[in-house]
């Protein structure tokens, strides 16, 4: 094991909310949430700020329970543009201890001062603080800062002392710091996880450090030696270097997908079909800026009522970028899948494409096909992303869009919400 590398994990406190009181002074010390939009149905609280965070408010929690838990809760809306200006902002700090940075969502990065710590010093703690001290003072925000060997109990650490803490952990304070915690703690021992480690009676990290590893693997499958090597501080896995040209990493993409919790219940499969090719469009939009074409197309739904989603696929006979025909393969999946005619309503869908392969120019034409067809679409598809790169997604808009008023307001490419990267991407 080498305990040789210095690693960091820095996670920036209740960001949304951090970056608004940034923004606006006199919410600082308030209890502030940024919340969705209640009238499209987006309700929840996406982040609160430390004060309305003691008061009860919890993230993901609806808006009228957190409005019972902290009555005068001051809700602003999230302003997804501002964020990714703050993390491009942090990153640049980032940037100037490493270029081995490694983005986690846009509030949290590792960073692995391995190399270049010794031109800081040699001490990565008093790195740590100084990362800490720089983004209160030139990004208003603060962060708690987790140093290790390891990017899992550095990630760990970051979450030890919260709001504002730097907390290091060793070979030699490990098993006194990270053991006692509760086995739900530690990166990838999710509830379900954990509930089942906790019926073996495995309740710490401790407990999973230390149990036989046949009952583990049984218990947990392939994953379970890996969370159980997390929980021993083997994890040697690289900080994977940010892409500054695509502020994000280079990773294979495996799927491209895009999802809505509609603003209305659908109630019929014209509209259904509407909301798809609005989802649909920005899928095919994503897929022709990345270069990739999808075999694999599929739609799902989510019941209005009970909140259970299904879905269904289909694998194409050629790998398509094609807006027309993603969107007229997911609208019939969909479609054909839920029975409006008997009452069964969607309060949200989505379109998923994957199998993706690169765009080549060069294709094996289909002696029943029409090729030149197909070529004609890919230059409308392509006209039409040009217009909108230059003058926004609303240049060109579709008829389906223009008749249903309730859907004229969305813009799925530009309000598509970054999530963090796997650990394991």
């Amino acid at each position: 094991m080498d305990t040789s590398r210095a690693i960091l994990h820095v996670d920036m406190n209740c960001f949304y909310a951090s970056v608004e009181m940034a923004e606006r002074p006199e919410l600082r010390g308030l209890p502030v949430i940024v919340g969705g939009d209640e009238e499209n149905r987006h309700g929840i609280v996406l982040t609160a700020s430390y004060p309305a965070k003691r008061r009860g408010v919890k993230t993901g929690s609806a808006l009228w329970e957190a409005r019972k838990a902290c009555p005068d809760a001051i809700i602003v809306p999230p302003r997804y543009g501002l964020y990714m200006r703050y993390s491009q902002l942090a990153r640049q700090i980032y940037y100037q201890y490493t270029d081995l940075v490694e983005p986690f969502g846009l509030d949290e990065a590792w960073l692995d001062l391995t190399q270049s710590v010794h031109l800081q010093g040699g001490d990565a703690l008093l790195v740590a603080r100084d990362i800490s001290e720089r983004m209160v003072s030139e990004l208003g925000v603060t962060v708690s800062v987790g140093v290790s060997w390891n990017k899992i109990f550095a990630k760990f650490g970051s979450d030890y002392d919260k709001p504002d803490g730097l907390t290091c952990i060793t070979p030699a304070n490990a098993q006194e710091m990270v053991w006692p915690a509760p086995v739900r703690e530690l990166l990838y021992v999710g509830p379900a996880t954990a509930r089942k480690l906790n019926r073996l009676g495995i309740l710490t990290i401790g407990d999973l450090a230390c149990a036989d590893d046949e009952l583990i693997r049984h218990t947990l499958g392939k994953m379970g030696a890996v969370v159980q090597s997390f929980a021993r501080g083997l994890d040697q896995s690289p900080v994977r270097p940010l892409d500054p040209s695509l502020h994000d990493i280079r990773h294979k993409t495996k799927g491209v997908g895009n999802g809505i919790t509609c603003p209305f219940d659908v109630t019929d499969a014209a509209t259904a079909s509407q909301v798809v090719w609005l989802m649909g469009e920005s899928v095919a939009q994503r897929l022709r800026a990345a270069g990739l074409a999808a075999r694999t197309i599929s739609a799902w739904g989510r019941d209005f009522q009970t909140l259970a989603s299904r879905s269904r696929q289909t694998t194409l006979a050629r790998p398509t970028q094609l807006t027309q025909e993603i969107c007229t393969t997911a609208a019939k999946l969909l479609c054909d899948d839920w029975d409006f005619a008997h009452g069964e309503k969607l309060r949200g869908l989505g379109v998923h494409a994957s199998n993706l392969v690169p765009a080549s120019p060069v294709v094996q034409l289909d002696l029943w096909g029409d090729e030149q067809r197909r070529q004609r679409m890919l230059a409308l598809d392509s006209s039409i992303d040009v217009l909108r790169s230059r003058f926004g997604n609303h240049a060109v808009r579709r008829l389906c869009e223009l008749s249903n008023p309730q859907l004229a307001s969305l813009d799925p490419q530009r309000d598509n919400v970054v999530h963090p990267v796997s650990f394991f991407a």
